[in-house]
């Protein structure tokens, strides 16, 4: 990894941080999360400059309760050709319904 810290111009994706204060490597998890999710293409692209497909590819394997856009997760399980189990996928979409 030779980038050190993200973009200022990023800033807009974190708005919970102080971007400063992240670590690419402590905050990878939520780095890769927000950027794939929130981000335009020149961020995806910073993001794979970043970190590895690999690591990349991990992030979305293990995703976060309630932290994925539906269409976002699908996007990038097909891209990577990632099956979620059923459950790991439905806990991972943000849902402003909590029942269904």
């Amino acid at each position: 990894m030779k980038i050190s810290k993200i973009p200022k111009k990023m800033k807009w994706l974190f708005w919970s941080y102080d971007i400063s204060s992240l670590d690419l490597k402590k905050d990878k998890h939520y780095i890769i999360t927000q950027t794939l999710n929130y981000g335009v293409w020149e961020d995806v692209q910073w993001l794979f400059g970043v970190y590895i497909e690999k690591e990349i590819i991990k992030v979305i394997k293990t995703p976060g309760r309630g932290l994925w856009f539906e269409k976002v997760l699908n996007f990038w399980i097909t891209i990577f050709n990632i099956c979620l189990p059923k459950d790991v996928y439905n806990k991972a979409l943000f849902r402003l319904d909590p029942r269904k």
